[in-house]
């Protein structure tokens, strides 16, 4: 036992503190560079450059190899599982009814999208299967979350996640402005814009911040946040579903029949579970101001906020191997196709999000 330990300890621990170093430096850059309250720039991208720049510099010695392959494997299943805490199902009731029928409808055609452009560029299908989670859910967790499900290696991973990353960041500083201007100010398009068609849940916050800051509207940040998590909570549909519609496409044609546990792997399940908690604890807390009648809202409040710590430190542990383990020769084989669709990608759901706003607020 003991054996196993020294074993694994190195390469766990080398990576644990790449991942503090990323998050340090994503706190930093949103915090003191940028002023915000959350950086854009996800802890798990800065966790795989560090990583990469590491890897790719320097020699690894084999002492930390079985820990750096136990770090891609189950420290990534854990963080996956834990991430399912953020997804309160009662956030939905806060949109309302305007808003669900437009995250539907951008999630969906999003999706359709991706695959159209995967194919326009000759674009490989795992490549093309993160990149439409990313764009259509949020970002870099919903590629990490659905990467083991259709066996992505290293560099599909790290290669959507820059794609996402730069594209998302580009949107958290022009949409602002652009959804005042194609809106007239009204908050509630803008809210909803910004919620549906920035990526991550850090850059939709940013940019709600933006236009907070700049035309005096909180409220305008507080739709767009309760929107994109929302478009989180779809992460229990949508991962199990491009799971299983990549599985079905790539499965041996000697094979008729597509294993339950391939369509809806045992981390999927953790992790949907983990939202039903949430969800549970949550509506105790609204009828009882109790979470399963032992947490009053600040003891479950701090339950999830250690449950988040737990998914975001096992996410950058994970992505710090990522990048250990990345050659940079080989990502640059994928070329730069994948590009193309996260650009025309990221541009369509804005459009379809605009134009599902307009449709919206002609029948209001």
């Amino acid at each position: 036992m003991y054996y196993s330990i020294y074993r694994f300890f190195p390469g766990i621990f080398f990576s644990f503190l790449i991942a503090c170093s990323g998050i340090y430096l994503s706190s930093f850059i949103g915090n003191d560079v940028l002023n915000l309250n959350k950086s854009p720039i996800s802890p798990i991208m800065i966790s795989i450059i560090i990583g990469l720049i590491i890897g790719n510099v320097i020699k690894i010695p084999t002492i930390f190899s079985e820990g750096i392959k136990f770090s891609l494997k189950f420290i990534l299943r854990l963080g996956i599982i834990c991430l399912g805490i953020r997804l309160g199902l009662l956030d939905i009731l806060k949109v309302g009814i305007i808003g669900i029928p437009l995250i539907i409808a951008c999630i969906v055609i999003s999706i359709l999208m991706v695959n159209f452009f995967c194919k326009i560029f000759d674009v490989p299908s795992k490549i093309g299967s993160l990149i439409a989670v990313g764009t259509s859910i949020c970002g870099a967790s919903a590629i990490v979350a659905t990467s083991p499900a259709i066996d992505a290696n290293k560099e599909e991973v790290t290669y959507a996640i820059a794609n996402i990353t730069i594209f998302g960041i580009i949107a958290m500083f022009i949409y602002p402005f652009l959804a005042h201007y194609l809106f007239n100010g009204d908050e509630l398009s803008i809210g909803l814009f910004l919620g549906t068609s920035i990526h991550e849940t850090a850059q939709v916050a940013g940019a709600g911040l933006i236009y907070s800051e700049q035309y005096s509207s909180p409220a305008t940040m507080d739709i767009a946040t309760i929107t994109k998590l929302v478009r989180n909570i779809s992460m229990i549909v949508v991962i199990p579903f491009i799971s299983y519609l990549y599985l079905k496409s790539n499965i041996d044609k000697k094979n008729n029949k597509l294993p339950i546990l391939s369509m809806f792997p045992i981390f999927i399940i953790g992790f949907i579970f983990m939202g039903l908690i949430r969800s549970i604890g949550d509506y105790g807390i609204q009828s009882s101001e109790q979470a399963f009648g032992l947490f009053v809202i600040d003891q479950w409040h701090s339950v999830i906020h250690y449950i988040k710590l737990i998914a975001e430190y096992s996410l950058a542990i994970a992505m710090a191997a990522v990048g250990i383990s990345t050659n940079l020769v080989s990502l640059r084989s994928l070329g730069i196709r994948p590009f193309y669709v996260g650009f025309t990608a990221a541009v369509s759901v804005g459009f379809i999000s605009f134009i599902g706003i307009l449709i919206l607020n002609y029948f209001i």
